[in-house]
């Protein structure tokens, strides 16, 4: 059996696994393993896995992780998200369609500082969808703008995708999320506008909620002066050098952890708080360093039967040309996201195919973006969609099947973003290009 066969089945038996919800880190250890026992014996396979935990973990990058999950976990239990749709209600409520709206700038403000789908669906969802069906709207509006918007928190960095792509390729932190500046402030502008184009094609889909008058909105901005303060100096630190982002990323724990002590309401409930925080940065930085550990097994193995090399060769065999490599890539991705989650296909997929991303003459940044914007739709695509089900779970009264009909309308405005992102890279790459160049 020749080393690229070997490989292969080592891929396919890795994506089984995660099919049927192995744990993303031991499933990347077997695959790894099992394919380097087979390719060079027991003792090179033992003597890789015995060195993972430290030649994987060294990196600096990774620091910025748990850092940026204590952020994001901190701020989900200081009501900031709460703060949020209450101002963007404010302003838009009353009109057709206005509730899903503010639900859509809410998510895109509270993924600007949490960093992860399912935090803002899970949060957003308790908050705004049962507002909006008190106010009468159908429930795939309802649901459909909060999954849809949910997906937002990938996009908007600091993400913890981007964290992970940049970790997996070797690529800027700082230039992933300059990257991801103007494609995030986009998918919130195309969100809204298919909210609106639907509430008036459906009259009644979407009933004006409360009007307020300009005090009652201008006093629903002091409940975010501390996300706008947190996200400008983070993020503003970050892009123009002040603090690399590393100590970004401290910087925005400390200052949720600040927001979260103005908004308990005694020193028992902040401590309550913070130790929860805590507790699920622990829990989840532990389940991504797994993952790592178990990538760069996995990665050593598929170097070493050339399976890179071998895709290469193969998608080189097509004669399709960059654009129709491209094409095929992001029908792959979009294919995987239907059955594995964001972080398992950017740890399994990513060094497969970025030799490819690179000699088709694609810059690297730019594909990262252009990549998890491509997994944000298994995020609220059948046949798992997972923010899809997340949000079943909170909303029991919604079927699965009436989220989906409600994401349609967001699916059709994430074709329209690719579709520009792909015909004028300059999207993605201007800021980077201008802040870092």
């Amino acid at each position: 059996m020749s080393p690229l066969t070997v490989g292969l089945i080592g891929v396919l038996a890795l994506l089984a696994m995660v099919a049927l919800r192995a744990p993303l880190g031991l499933a990347l250890l077997i695959a790894g393993f099992g394919g380097l026992w087979k390719l060079h014996g027991l003792d090179t396979a033992v003597y890789v896995v015995s060195s993972a935990p430290v030649t994987a973990l060294s990196s600096y990058t990774l620091s910025v992780l748990p850092l940026f999950i204590l952020m994001g976990a901190m701020s989900v239990r200081a009501g900031l998200a709460e703060a949020l749709y209450k101002s963007a209600y404010g302003f838009v409520g009353h009109r057709s369609g206005g509730l899903a709206v503010a639900s859509i700038a809410a998510c895109g403000g509270f993924g600007a500082i949490c960093g992860s789908s399912l935090a803002t669906v899970t949060t957003m969802g308790r908050i705004a969808v049962p507002e909006m069906l008190r106010y009468g709207y159908d429930k795939r509006l309802a649901t459909g703008a909060v999954a849809a918007g949910g997906t937002l928190g990938i996009l908007i960095p600091p993400s913890l995708p981007m964290i992970i792509y940049a970790t997996v390729t070797e690529t800027s932190v700082g230039r992933l999320f300059a990257a991801g500046m103007v494609p995030g402030a986009l998918a919130v502008l195309l969100y809204i506008a298919a909210t609106v184009i639907w509430a008036r094609a459906e009259p009644g889909i979407g009933p004006s909620g409360e009007r307020l008058n300009w005090g009652e909105r201008l006093r629903s901005l002091r409940g975010v002066w501390g996300i706008v303060l947190l996200f400008a100096v983070v993020m503003g630190g970050i892009l123009f050098g002040v603090f690399s982002p590393t100590e970004g990323a401290a910087v925005g724990a400390f200052g949720a952890a600040v927001l979260g002590a103005f908004n308990a309401s005694g020193l028992k409930d902040y401590w309550q708080r913070l130790v929860g925080a805590v507790g699920e940065t622990v829990q989840t930085s532990a389940m991504i360093f797994f993952a790592v550990i178990g990538i760069s097994v996995f990665e050593y193995f598929i170097q070493a039967a050339r399976v890179p090399e071998g895709v290469e060769a193969f998608v080189s065999s097509l004669h399709l040309g960059p654009v129709g490599v491209m094409v095929l890539l992001i029908a792959v991705l979009i294919l995987l996201g239907c059955f594995l989650d964001s972080i398992a296909i950017l740890f399994i997929i990513t060094p497969v195919i970025f030799p490819i991303v690179i000699a088709n003459g694609y810059d690297p940044i730019w594909f990262g973006i252009i990549m998890i914007m491509v997994v944000e739709f298994g995020l609220i695509t059948p046949p798992i969609g997972m923010n899809v089900f997340v949000l079943s779970r909170i909303m029991p009264d919604v079927t699965t099947w009436q989220i989906f009909r409600g994401v349609l309308p967001y699916i059709g405005a994430d074709v329209v973003r690719i579709a520009l992102l792909l015909a004028f890279p300059a999207i993605v790459l201007w800021l980077p290009n201008l802040l870092f160049d």
